[in-house]
């Protein structure tokens, strides 16, 4: 099996909103992403467990994806989930996406930086990167922040 088959994408992404809030949006509401960003999320439903730990997501364009809630630290704020079903496993043997949100140092702007790392494995060499699923993440996040009901959710 090659080696390019199994790739780590990384982005950085600063917000207004508090670690906290935004971890809790993640794993526990989860499902208000459709609220959120509607135009990207028809649906976020719960499978089976506690929020966030089986996920069923369906996206704008009839993708649909099911994730597993596989690691989930309170302290620092992270979270890793894994595609157990659906579109992305037609061209990824594995896919896991990984988020950590961290509340930025003293002198700095007020607000949070939310490290995202996609980690997976390609079914076979000519599939791409996963850039449009790196997109999609940093779109969430930033509908998230500018979201008007995001002041709610602690």
């Amino acid at each position: 099996m090659s080696s390019s088959r199994f790739g780590k994408q990384e982005v950085d992404i600063e917000i207004k909103a508090p670690a906290e809030r935004f971890f809790e949006f993640i794993t526990p509401k989860t499902h208000m992403l459709s609220n959120t960003s509607p135009d990207k999320v028809v649906s976020c439903e719960l499978l089976e467990g506690d929020w966030g730990s089986h996920l069923l997501e369906l996206y704008g364009n009839a993708r649909a994806g099911k994730e597993l809630l596989e690691a989930v630290d309170i302290e620092r704020n992270s979270v890793t989930y894994r595609v157990i079903d659906g579109y992305l496993l037609q061209y990824y043997k594995s896919f896991k996406r990984s988020c950590e949100a961290t509340t930025k140092g003293k002198g700095e702007e007020e607000g949070t930086r939310v490290h995202w790392t996609l980690e997976y494995e390609k079914l076979h060499d000519k599939v791409p990167e996963p850039h449009t699923k790196l997109q999609l993440i940093l779109d969430l996040v930033k509908d998230f922040d500018v979201h008007p009901s995001s002041q709610e959710y602690l």
